[in-house]
């Protein structure tokens, strides 16, 4: 598929494993014997690692690609805020569902309602994570580029 000049995927058609429903996005992530404790149990800390996958792969679905708006346009996005709540723990072999909604935009930030769903459907984990767009040159904040305001709605 052909590249915009901001990583934008010129061919609209969206990777069929990554769904968007209504206004939030849906993806699929497997717990792997390396995400989980000794109690058999998801870590922690890796609920955060499948919401920012999930983050990842929303904008690839929507077509920017992290790294070529970080080499072409020196944008980067970094998680600045995330307020988690855990449920229930996921277990080894999992299929699991992460969700991100944009509850806020602001000129150069995204906060995102991002929840992780059992195979049963059950809430597992559930956050509000705040990004910032910053220059990747200076670390400074910069407004959001026009392409990804339009795209999200904003």
């Amino acid at each position: 598929m052909a590249k915009g000049a901001i990583g934008h995927t010129a061919d609209s058609s969206r990777d069929v494993t990554c769904k968007i429903s209504g206004a939030a996005f849906r993806w699929k992530v497997r717990v792997y014997y390396e995400d989980t404790d000794l109690g058999g149990v998801v870590y922690h800390a890796n609920y955060l690692r499948f919401m920012e996958r999930a983050r990842t792969e929303w904008l690839r679905g929507l077509g920017f690609e992290q790294d070529v708006l970080r080499d072409r346009h020196r944008v980067l996005f970094v998680v600045v805020d995330a307020d988690l709540h855990f449920r229930r723990p996921a277990r080894f072999n999992d299929e699991l569902t992460v969700s991100a909604l944009v509850t806020k935009r602001t000129a150069a930030s995204l906060t995102l309602r991002q929840a992780v769903q059992g195979p049963d459907g059950s809430e597992l984990c559930s956050g509000d994570i705040r990004v910032a767009c910053i220059d990747a040159d200076t670390f400074r904040p910069r407004p959001l580029p026009d392409e990804i305001q339009r795209e999200i709605g904003a």
